[in-house]
């Protein structure tokens, strides 16, 4: 029996990881494990760009990585990229060129997907029950806070915090002092005033840390615990063992000359970022005590993956919820969407559509071209957009967003050729095909008629498209002749052809 392999890349904001997992019996068992620490958000210069010798450092290792991935199926990868990359001004170039050492695509995630990821990781790694668990995990540029049930999140938030921000911020001159720790104290305090009532009065059972900072404030309080002459279990992170962390950080003054014991020399320079943001949030949230967890985002992102392959997919529940939050009529989409899949199917081979345009994907933008009339008719394909740009979409990544939002918004009128330009060339093209097999669909059904259309055939080539019509459709249908008519005139703002037979 072949062996089913998996793996994850998690582009943090301090450390890259890469994970390789098998499936055995419906579990995923970890097999390899590369991490390297490459401090991205340290090269976020003053107007948000990476500079060229951060950019560096991440490709030398993504370059190593790509070897690792070689022989695993490309549907069984996935590659997410976190807080540095979704504010760099310049990460999309970075992406490109990454993408290309990995021979993959990488997928540029949310705040709040993130958090449900890391969840996600989280969850599995651990015994299932019902109670309420709180998870936190402090990144280099953002920390993610989630309380849930079992393998299900309920509220997730991501702060502007993380181990690397905050070493910047409050430890910018090197020392290890009681005023810098109030400094950062208070600049966590003031990202946790957003999520503090919800998340106090919501409560939790039991909290847990994941991810390189927490697993390393765990790994020195449990060396302090050892040295100590003591009968005593292990109690895990805790606030008296964070304020003794802190006075043993302040005693040695500079973040150069940090020695404690259990502290990895790669991690010495932003760890009292990292204690000063989960010391803030211990007291903020009125945490006691929290274990840590040996699992975060990229199991999370492969226990994503292994349920999207297994049509337990997190977007089609997302798609669900929207059709139902914005009352779209269903059974318009339906036709929509059974008309766009029959011209594409005639076409995709001629115009060779990237595998991103999937009939999932198609399913996703005709269910959802209409989400916008909740708001108003006029100009309801720009207010759709906007919605599906700017919402919080579990499962999607910011790239399928920004795609989909561009398909909404070219549904109809004009064609929006400068809001396309933010595409790489390849992705535009596919795209433009999508945009217009859409917007076609769409006229195909504008009189809601419950008759079914008759059959179109369609024909290709790389900048034109014929529809065949029976002989009286347009006798029948004059509207529809008119519709397709000034189709075609707006298709020609982009040099594209369309012909009626």
């Amino acid at each position: 029996m072949q062996k089913e392999i998996f793996a994850a890349i998690d582009l943090g904001s301090n450390s890259f990881h890469l994970i390789v997992a098998e499936l055995k019996n419906d579990q995923l068992l970890i097999i390899d494990r590369m991490k390297e620490m490459v401090r991205l958000a340290s090269g976020l210069n003053d107007k948000g760009k990476l500079s060229k010798e951060a950019q560096q450092i991440g490709l030398d290792c993504l370059a190593r990585f790509g070897q690792r991935l070689k022989n695993i199926p490309p549907q069984n990868i996935r590659i997410v990229g976190t807080n540095t990359l979704r504010k760099a001004k310049n990460g999309a170039k970075f992406i490109a060129q990454a993408e290309k050492y990995l021979n993959h695509s990488i997928e540029v995630v949310a705040g709040r997907e993130e958090a449900r990821l890391i969840y996600l990781g989280v969850a599995h790694s651990q015994s299932d029950n019902s109670e309420n668990r709180l998870v936190i995990d402090i990144g280099g540029g953002s920390t993610e806070f989630i309380i849930g049930q079992g393998f299900s999140p309920s509220y997730t938030e991501s702060l502007h915090m993380g181990c690397v921000s905050m070493t910047i911020k409050a430890f910018a001159d090197g020392k290890l002092s009681e005023n810098n720790f109030k400094i950062a104290e208070l600049y966590a305090r003031l990202e946790l005033q957003t999520i503090k009532n919800t998340y106090r009065n919501v409560g939790w059972t039991y909290a847990t840390g994941a991810s390189g900072t927490i697993k390393a404030i765990g790994k020195v309080l449990r060396a302090h615990h050892d040295s100590k002459e003591t009968t005593e279990a292990y109690p895990g992170i805790t606030t008296k063992g964070l304020k003794w962390l802190i006075k043993e950080m302040i005693g040695q003054e500079s973040i150069d000359s940090l020695e404690i014991e259990g502290l990895n020399i790669e991690r010495q320079a932003i760890f009292c970022g990292g204690v000063a943001v989960l010391y803030a949030a211990f007291k903020v949230l009125k945490i006691t005590a929290m274990n840590v967890s040996d699992s975060a985002l990229r199991e999370g992102v492969i226990y994503d993956l292994q349920g999207r392959l297994s049509h337990e997919d997190v977007r089609q529940r997302t798609i669900n919820h929207l059709l139902k939050q914005y009352h779209v009529d269903t059974r318009q989409a339906l036709e929509v969407k059974n008309t766009l899949n029959h011209l594409y199917q005639q076409v995709q081979e001629q115009w060779g559509i990237q595998q991103f345009s999937s009939e999932q994907t198609l399913k996703w933008i005709a269910s959802l071209h209409e989400v916008g009339l909740s708001i108003a008719h006029n100009q309801y394909h720009k207010h759709g957009a906007y919605i599906i740009e700017n919402s919080d979409l579990p499962g999607f990544s910011r790239q399928e967003q920004h795609r989909l939002a561009l398909l909404i918004r070219a549904q109809r009128r004009k064609f929006p050729k400068q809001d396309f330009k933010t595409l790489t060339k390849g992705c535009k093209q596919s795209v433009t095909y999508l945009a217009i097999l859409l917007r076609l669909s769409i006229l195909l059904h504008r009189d809601r008629s419950e008759n079914a259309l008759p059959e179109i055939k369609a024909i290709a080539t790389e900048q034109a498209i014929t529809l065949y019509f029976p002989n009286d459709f347009f006798e029948l249908h004059p509207l529809t002749l008119v519709d397709l008519q000034q189709e075609a005139d707006y298709l020609k703002t982009i040099k594209f052809s369309l012909a009626l037979d």
